[in-house]
């Protein structure tokens, strides 16, 4: 028994852990909710991941991004990702890209066994369902965690059956218009907050509200590579 996940291991049982050890699950997006679905997934034993974000650290990332400090600023985040996991289990293998995943990408293919979608862009998360639909992977995808106060509201749920979230209502409507029938998601009920700054084109953030939803992603696919159910 690999001690690292020997309290894991009395939970889920052995075979499952080296059913993780095995996986492969692309994280798409490394920023306030990837990144801590990132973290989730590595001290989970998910011993295969693909990184993928274009964007570098900034300072106003430090309030919700495990990977962000004084030290990482500027650097890539995916780059800095790799690192911490690696600094988590030496065994786990890392590919990373620079990428902005948009359409024609080539990142997705028969090798995953899970993709996450964390990014921001409309049309970059339209385009990771249909491509998770093209190659039948399965797929998770974060709605809005920006402008909200309370990680309590969050909900696991199909996309059709979600309400409140913005972001939810316009990938309703876009994956209502290309034929595509579910979508596994978690998104807050919880209204928008107005910023006080008057600015509503930046997202207002806090440290708890990105977090608990990476980390609800991150124990989704867990529990659905090994197909566990929480039974109470």
């Amino acid at each position: 028994m690999n001690e690292a996940f020997s309290r894991e291991e009395r939970l889920i049982g052995k075979e499952n852990v080296e059913k993780l050890k095995k996986s492969k699950v692309a994280v798409f997006g490394i920023g306030g909710v990837g990144s801590f679905v990132v973290e989730g997934l590595v001290r989970a034993g998910i011993g295969n991941l693909l990184l993928v974000d274009n964007d570098t650290i900034d300072i106003t990332n430090i309030n919700r991004q495990i990977h962000a400090n004084i030290d990482t600023v500027g650097k890539n985040k995916v780059d800095v990702m790799k690192e911490r996991i690696l600094s988590i289990n030496p065994e786990a293998k890392v590919e990373t890209s620079t990428e902005f995943f948009m359409p024609g990408s080539n990142l997705i293919d028969n090798s995953l066994d899970y993709i996450v979608d964390a990014i921001d862009t409309v049309t970059g998360k339209i385009e990771l369902v249909c491509k998770a639909n093209e190659f039948n992977i399965p797929i998770i995808s974060a709605m809005g965690t920006g402008n909200k106060l309370d990680p309590t509201k969050f909900e696991v749920a199909d996309i059709y059956k979600t309400s409140v979230c913005p972001l939810a209502k316009v990938m309703r409507k876009e994956l209502r218009s290309r034929g595509i029938s579910k979508l596994k998601v978690v998104y807050s009920k919880e209204e928008p907050i107005k910023p006080n700054d008057g600015d509503y084109k930046t997202p207002a953030s806090i440290s708890f509200v990105p977090s608990v939803a990476g980390l609800i992603i991150a124990g989704e696919v867990i529990k659905d590579i090994v197909s566990i159910e929480n039974n109470g």
